[in-house]
């Protein structure tokens, strides 16, 4: 780990250079990297296609497999996402919120991969952790739709509203995808203001880079 960025702790082959940027690091990508408009979506694209001719596309994941390709959300509070593939031919980045979420943005990014979910690795970079992050019923409501066993990653605070596991419902996605091995996890945004930005704690727009690099 660098003074700028937090290596990603998952077993990607030599070369794979994945992480988060630090709060006011200046850690600086690429120019070869791709950006995204994210619009809490679950639009995916690819990071040679020609929308991006035009300017950051509008889409909440990008995929690429062609050698020095760069994948980046940008976060504070949602969920970053990265895979690779277990040969290191194809990586890929998430921008994950809780709309994103329930409405299949990981599940959506696994299937538009064309490596296998059973050959993919995950990682989950830092993000608001339960405790900090209340939600209303609406928010349960919506992952119940889709799944029951979502209320697992729900539990009722003493003002009748909900604190939501981020973490547990990212997992839930990535394993009904077929994704088994996901690392990382357990950092919080909102609660360590020295090293992350927290759009509920600070009501800015700025933000951590989450990547993948592949060589």
């Amino acid at each position: 780990m660098s003074d700028g960025w937090i290596r990603a702790d998952w077993p990607a082959l030599p070369g794979i250079v994945a992480g988060t940027t630090l709060r006011d690091s200046h850690y600086e990508l690429p120019a070869t990297a791709q950006r995204l408009n994210q619009v809490h979506g679950t639009t995916i694209v690819r990071a040679d296609s020609a929308l991006f001719d035009s300017g950051p596309p509008d889409a909440d994941a990008i995929i690429a497999d062609k050698p020095g390709s760069i994948c980046v959300v940008r976060t504070a509070d949602c969920l970053p996402v990265l895979f690779c593939a277990r040969d290191g031919t194809e990586i890929g980045a998430a921008h994950a919120g809780w709309r994103g979420l329930a409405a299949g943005i990981v599940e959506k990014t696994v299937a538009a991969m064309h490596t296998p979910a059973r050959e993919l690795i995950a990682w989950f970079g830092p993000a608001i952790s339960q405790p900090s992050f209340e939600v209303g019923a609406e928010v349960k409501d919506a992952f119940l739709a889709a799944d029951t066993g979502a209320g697992a990653a729900f539990t009722q605070n003493d003002r009748g509203r909900w604190q939501a596991d981020l973490y547990l419902l990212a997992t839930q996605r990535l394993r009904g995808a077929g994704v088994t091995e996901i690392f990382g996890g357990g950092l919080c945004t909102y609660s360590d203001a020295a090293r992350f930005h927290s759009y509920r704690r600070d009501g800015t727009s700025s933000r951590m880079l989450s990547f993948v690099y592949r060589p």
